[in-house]
């Protein structure tokens, strides 16, 4: 799990609390760490309510815009969560005049979380479902509406129990544990239903369902541990003279390199020139592994130049020794590949490297990523197939191609999250707040409002992986076959018949609104841990 390689972080924090516990003394920005005075004597809960505080007020991307401790008052949040929701919300957006994080009818944080250990019986954000470490413990399926009353399948996880119980993209759900009313409404506590049911700690939902081929099948399927492979499908076709591939990618694990390579090896292979890369569901994960991608995918010609580089906050860029030497980072062990503390006898600590030894300046080597071409596969154009549910490294791939390749974008507009994180453990939970943001080599970032796309259309649920009727799938070959996303009459009508709001059809705010409130637990995040050798 991703949490497997900073458990040794527990046993320090819990010898820093007498140290955090006792901060009297703040500034709005932290020009110098916490000072200290005589211990206060608080409990477990209050000094870890502390320590998001300060680590928040340390690393936020937006920490310029945090109070005082003294006027945040972090023991007098209720919960952990409510906390770090009032933290999120004082950095406004210019562009909309709300915060950054700030999600329409919610009490959570578009970016922020809190990823608990299993020791407090908490559910783990990470751990549950379709985890970016390559393991997951659950179904392994996630579903969403074609239309109000057409409860579809989107995605399995190959080799997962729903696979295994013969469930495929595009399957109807007719009935969930009895439940045979599944029409979307605003009223009947439909999703609730379906978080619990699907997405919940359950060990087994009963499902009934109708394939693709038009047979019904009721089965029971147990949640069980497997390993996720995030290439849902690929395949070639042949486009005119053109060889376009297609890969459907789910999700940036970090078990995925070997079959990335072998994926692009084949296109490359077979004369692949263009290429269609489907990150409709994909909220993003590892940065490495996006990295891996981009360096597959992107020209030779680029190697040396600038991919993208991380921008962290003006107090990190600019820390002295003495704030290095009072960051609370410095309570943060800096691991090496193998999850082992890296010796750093002239380090901070003088013992062992820190996270509060790392140069966070965006000259800094460590914060500007190189291209290096991996693979043969020579490509002309990338199309990206995207959503609302399309975030950070996926994000990031796509913008970090855009100056060196022609790149299409079909779908909706994307997620938005130009930022990402690297965890700090904080006693029995990990934090996830933004840290630092990520442009091209352009300087082009700042997409918090989403990527734009370049054709506007919906995706067809009840087409299998593959289909080159698939609305989204469609456009791209329609581009590559004429260079243009516009096409007869017969045609255009097939490729729009599923974004047209039809009666029955979910409107694109009710379509976003079921995105942000089903499956809540799957990860839109961009997660960098810092590989800094000491």
């Amino acid at each position: 799990m991703i949490n497997k390689n900073f458990c040794f972080r527990t046993v320090l924090l819990l010898s820093f609390f007498g140290f955090i516990a006792a901060c009297k003394k703040d500034s709005t920005t932290p020009s110098e760490a916490p000072g200290t005075t005589s211990a206060v004597t608080a409990s477990r809960v209050e000094l870890t309510k502390d320590s998001i505080f300060l680590y928040t007020k340390e690393l936020y991307y937006w920490n310029a815009s945090l109070p005082t401790y003294a006027a945040f008052n972090p023991r007098g949040y209720s919960s952990n969560e409510t906390e770090l929701y009032a933290l999120t919300q004082y950095s406004t957006d210019p562009s909309t005049g709300k915060p950054y994080e700030y999600v329409s009818g919610s009490t959570e944080p578009k970016y922020s979380f809190l990823d608990y250990t299993a020791t407090n019986g908490k559910v783990s954000v990470l751990d549950l479902k379709a985890d970016v470490n390559g393991t997951a413990n659950d179904y392994g399926f996630s579903v969403m509406y074609n239309t109000t009353n057409d409860l579809r399948v989107k995605y399995v996880y190959p080799n997962s129990p729903a696979s295994q119980q013969g469930l495929t993209r595009g399957c109807r759900i007719t009935s969930i544990n009895g439940r045979t009313s599944l029409t979307y409404s605003t009223t009947s506590g439909i999703i609730s239903f379906l978080n619990e049911a699907i997405f919940g700690s359950s060990a087994s939902v009963s499902l009934t369902f109708t394939d693709l081929n038009g047979f019904s099948k009721s089965v029971v399927v147990n949640s069980s541990s497997y390993t996720v492979n995030p290439i849902l499908f690929t395949n070639v076709y042949t486009v005119g003279s053109k060889k376009v591939g297609y890969l459907v990618f789910n999700s940036f694990t970090n078990n995925v390199s070997a079959a990335l390579k072998t994926v692009f090896a084949n296109f490359s292979s077979q004369g692949v020139t263009e290429l269609v890369v489907d990150l409709r569901y994909n909220g993003g994960g590892y940065v490495s592994t996006a990295t891996e991608i981009i360096n597959l995918a992107a020209p030779a010609s680029q190697n040396g130049n600038t991919m993208y580089t991380s921008y962290y906050n003006s107090y990190l860029q600019g820390l002295t020794t003495a704030q290095r030497k009072a960051s609370v980072l410095a309570h943060q062990p800096l691991l090496d590949a193998s999850g082992k503390i890296q010796s750093f006898t002239t380090g901070i600590n003088g013992k062992y490297a820190t996270y509060a030894d790392l140069n966070y300046s965006a000259s800094a080597a460590d914060n500007i990523e190189k291209f290096a071409k991996s693979g043969s596969l020579a490509l002309s154009r990338i199309y990206f197939i995207v959503t609302g549910s399309t975030a950070s490294a996926s994000e990031l791939t796509i913008n970090s191609l855009k100056p060196v390749i022609d790149v299409k974008l079909i779908g909706e507009t994307t997620y938005g999250k130009p930022v990402g994180f690297f965890p700090i453990r904080i006693d029995k939970l990990d934090l996830y707040v933004p840290e630092f943001e990520t442009k091209n080599q352009l300087g082009v970032g700042g997409y918090y409002s989403g990527l734009s796309v370049d054709k506007s259309a919906f995706e067809d649920l009840t087409k299998a992986w593959g289909d080159e009727t698939e609305t989204l799938l469609g456009y791209a070959l329609l581009y590559a076959r004429t260079g243009s996303f516009v096409t007869t009459a017969a045609k255009s009508a097939s490729l729009s018949a599923t974004s047209t709001n039809m009666p029955d059809k979910l409107s694109s705010t009710e379509i976003k609104v079921v995105r942000e409130n089903l499956d809540q637990i799957g990860i839109k995040g961009m997660i960098m841990v810092p590989d800094h050798k000491f």
